[in-house]
């Protein structure tokens, strides 16, 4: 049997996301205020709803990807417009704790709302190569397995709601830490007169290597860091997040708050549109070492 999914947010990931499960064979009704998205995601075999309510009338299971608290508020309102009992919203976002928890309330009895975080980039969305870290009812989480094996590579059940949430602030440090990390050793390695392929490689096989080193090492070779797969404008928006958090804990974070000055730099050169890899280029600029060809800016 065909199962229908709904899904609220058709970005970066989101559309990667219903793109992989209409692969898979689900149904997939979908919703984003951007009607260009609305336009690509009917051309890759989606059915189009005119709002939230319209997604939660169709369908029992809904994903929500969503780029702000704002975003999912509205969401939220919309999915309890259409009077339905029974769904189970599995929200993907990374958002504030507090407000995840606020719209769970929210929800009532009608909604049963699970805090399912993502593991990986835009990239790595397209080609499947997800992680879900769901946290919430645990008989919800069992019955929304076929959805996450739809999208995702694998799926962690990490207990309690708002566990996910903490298990991908943890993640997204790490994230933050290594992309800074690659893109320094790529330029060190360069301005020693090594050619980034090679770099690329060798590092690759060894104990130096890393998640980030692999996904984000192939841009730094290039120098090209578009079509991002996370923009370093909405990476700010995570890193204050975390930050914050970490604050709440009297958790120090020393490696973290030193890599932000990183993408605030990069911000600062007019990459905010441009993949998190670009701090490569502002390493580049600060070590003066600038290829032939290479400028993130007119890329």
């Amino acid at each position: 049997m065909q199962i229908t999914v709904g899904i609220l947010g058709l970005g970066i990931m989101g559309s990667a996301m219903s793109g992989n499960m209409l692969k898979a064979g689900f149904r997939v009704v979908g919703f984003d205020v951007d009607a260009g998205r609305l336009a690509d995601f009917k051309k890759a075999g989606g059915e189009i709803a005119s709002s939230q309510r319209e997604v939660a009338e169709k369908v029992d299971i809904i994903v929500s990807v969503l780029p702000s608290v704002k975003a999912l508020d509205e969401g939220i309102s919309g999915l309890l417009a259409s009077g339905r009992q029974g769904l189970i919203l599995i929200e993907s976002s990374t958002l504030p704790i507090e407000d995840k928890e606020r719209n769970r309330e929210r929800c009532g009895s009608a909604i049963t709302m699970l805090d399912c975080p993502l593991s990986g980039t835009g990239a790595q969305a397209l080609t499947r190569d997800l992680s879900v870290y769901a946290s919430g009812d645990e008989a919800a989480v069992q019955r929304c397995i076929a959805v996450f094996e739809g999208f995702a590579r694998s799926h962690h059940y990490v207990g309690e709601f708002s566990n996910g949430s903490k298990m991908k602030y943890v993640a997204n440090l790490l994230v933050a830490i290594h992309n800074v990390s690659t893109a320094e050793a790529f330029v060190l390695g360069m301005k020693a007169g090594l050619d980034p392929a090679m770099i690329y490689k060798v590092i690759g096989d060894g104990a130096g290597s890393s998640r980030m080193f692999q996904v984000r090492g192939p841009m730094m070779v290039e120098g090209v860091y578009e079509p991002a797969g996370m923009k370093v404008s909405i990476w700010q928006k995570d890193m204050k997040i975390i930050s914050e958090y970490a604050t709440k804990l009297d958790c120090p974070t020393p490696l973290l708050a030193a890599s932000a000055a990183y993408y605030t730099a990069a911000m600062a050169k007019g990459l905010g549109n441009q993949d998190t890899a670009a701090v490569c280029d502002v390493l580049e600029e600060w070590a003066r070492h600038l290829r032939a060809g290479v400028k993130a800016e007119s890329k």
